[in-house]
């Protein structure tokens, strides 16, 4: 994450554009008093006139090693040296690993039409698919004959990725016919955002300059579900590098609304979740990619703890933010997708080797569940059905427990995602082919990694030190509780739980007065997934607002 010692240019004084474009170094013109003057105002110094002198010097010298560094040509896939830790001081976590208890998938029968499988969870499909009443190329057909149907209105699909996914449901086919049936996810479809690189298929981050980008290695999420025998329909959209929902090939639309966007940047998983055409997507969240198209497109994501999931083979946004997890129909079926792709890969170095004790049995009046009480008390749009929540909730045996997040500049901390993101995409900025990107508006990535540039390095290091303590001051809200329920967008919950790295699963609370589906956060303590998810699926097996699909789409 401090791959970006660039960043000091501005911190100590350069003029504005020759930090962003690359000129030969002896055409570059002499940095002066003035030069370094005008650079204090951007940065809110105010250095005395034998102070700028002194400066001069020093940097000339730290210019050419800007440039030095910038023609490394250091491509998206290298890490920075330093590693963000969310573990707060002498934390420590439970090392011992027991049996994971799923619930029951019930009494499963294969439908007289094929089509109403669109609409089966995971648990239900792994269910037919064990008992050999439906076969993986059966769900594969299916799955691809969807995306393909309603793809002219949706735009959710980058890439189809037939090819390889009938190669691998004949084989998922053999083996469970010659009794090796691997678990769960044998012989399901799935899509992936694509942001995760597939051997033999272009990976395009959603961005024209990366349109023809080929990876030929599977990210370590993808090569983990095809070892559970998952087979990989889909390229899903994502909003350009990961932000909204519009890419180079338009606006990705919600089901429920296809005059409305899908939101993003997960725009492709949850579109495609929710319109029945893959069963399960692999999304990421830096902030808010996840919640966000869970919410608008009405289904179940989970955001695992950073550091959880292997981000080998994705494309880096934000180093000590990017996070990796699943969105899915059930609370259930995320549990089942985060189990097979969890856990170290020995590439990326942020992940840590901790047991999953899923057990659906949870009992809600022996954890301690909180509730985000500010965020609850304020005026907004959804507050009817959150405050319902929390009476189901109540009824299921919780005794809630009023919290609050610490009282922080959180907002403030906010850059740090863009200083990472401006380090990500240098090469993009330097060489002016961020030109090529879809969305040009002041809102939008070529801006922000352009006003990048201008951030101090000590300023970046600064707000990681600000949130180190951020982390500790989290940790004393968490000690109060094993999981607390926030309204999705409330107060600062997103964005400080996304510094913090602590998990969440988003799932449907409702839909609003536009027929539009609304959600709820649970929050969850770090690594302890099991326990959040549990919590999760008690609400959601207690209302059923997951069960209610878009009608266009049936």
């Amino acid at each position: 994450m401090f791959r970006r010692t660039y960043f000091v240019l501005l911190a100590v004084g350069l003029g504005m554009l020759m930090s962003i474009l690359p000129v030969a170094a002896q055409d570059r013109p002499a940095i002066k008093r003035r030069h370094v003057a005008a650079a204090e105002r951007i940065i809110g110094l105010n250095f005395s006139k034998a102070e700028r002198d002194s400066l001069l010097g020093d940097l000339a010298d730290h210019r050419q090693n800007y440039q030095r560094i910038r023609d490394l040509r250091l491509p998206n896939s290298v890490p920075p040296a330093l590693l963000f830790n969310p573990v707060p001081q002498g934390q420590e976590f439970d090392t011992a690993s027991r049996p994971i208890v799923w619930a029951s998938a019930g009494t499963v029968s294969r439908p007289e039409e094929l089509e109403e499988l669109a609409w089966y969870s995971v648990a239900q499909l792994g269910e037919l698919l064990r008992t050999g009443q439906v076969t993986s190329t059966e769900l594969t057909r299916l799955a691809l004959d969807r995306l393909k149907r309603y793809d002219g209105e949706l735009h959710a699909v980058v890439t189809l990725t037939e090819e390889r996914a009938l190669e691998q449901a004949a084989r998922a086919d053999a083996e469970i016919a010659a009794g090796n049936y691997r678990g769960p996810l044998h012989g399901i479809p799935y899509g992936a955002k694509d942001l995760l690189a597939a051997r033999g298929y272009p990976t395009t981050w959603g961005a024209n300059p990366y349109q023809d980008q080929v990876i030929e290695s599977d990210a370590t999420v993808i090569r983990k579900l095809q070892e559970a025998g998952a087979v990989l329909v889909a390229k899903l959209a994502l909003g350009a590098l990961a932000w909204g929902d519009v890419w180079f090939g338009g606006k990705t639309r919600n089901p429920w609304n296809t005059e409305q966007g899908s939101s993003g940047s997960s725009a492709g998983p949850g579109s495609a979740v929710a319109a029945g055409l893959v069963p399960f997507a692999i999304g990421s969240e830096t902030w808010g990619s996840i919640v966000s198209p869970a919410t608008r497109n009405g289904v179940t994501g989970l955001r695992p703890t950073f550091g959880r999931v292997s981000r080998a083979g994705a494309m880096a946004l934000s180093w000590s933010m990017d996070k990796l997890g699943p969105m899915c129909r059930t609370v259930e079926d995320c549990a089942i997708v985060f189990d097979a792709i969890r856990g170290p890969d020995g590439l990326d170095p942020t992940v840590v080797d901790l047991p999953f004790n899923y057990d659906y049995r949870v009992d809600l009046a022996d954890l301690r569940i909180g509730y985000y009480k500010s965020a609850f008390e304020a005026e907004y749009g959804n507050h009817e059905r959150d405050a319902a929540v929390l009476e189901v909730l109540r009824d299921l045996g919780a005794a809630l427990i009023p919290i609050e997040l610490p009282d922080y500049p959180v907002s403030d901390l906010a850059f740090i995602l863009s200083a990472e993101a401006g380090a990500a995409f240098d090469d993009l900025t330097l060489s002016n082919r961020d030109d090529m990107l879809a969305r040009q508006i002041k809102n939008s990535w070529p801006n922000v990694f352009r006003s990048a540039r201008f951030i101090p390095a000590v300023a970046y290091i600064q707000a990681n030190r600000a949130r180190y303590e951020l982390i500790q001051k989290m940790a004393l809200v968490m000690e109060q509780v094993d999981v607390y329920v926030s309204p999705s967008f409330g107060g600062d919950n997103l964005l400080l739980t996304n510094l913090t790295g602590h998990p969440c699963v988003v799932l449907p609370n409702g839909f609003n007065e536009r027929g539009s589906p609304t959600s709820i956060t649970f929050m969850g303590g770090l690594y302890d997934e099991a326990n959040l998810l549990a919590v999760a699926r008690a609400y959601q097996q207690a209302t059923g607002w997951h069960r209610q699909h878009p009608p266009d789409f049936k």
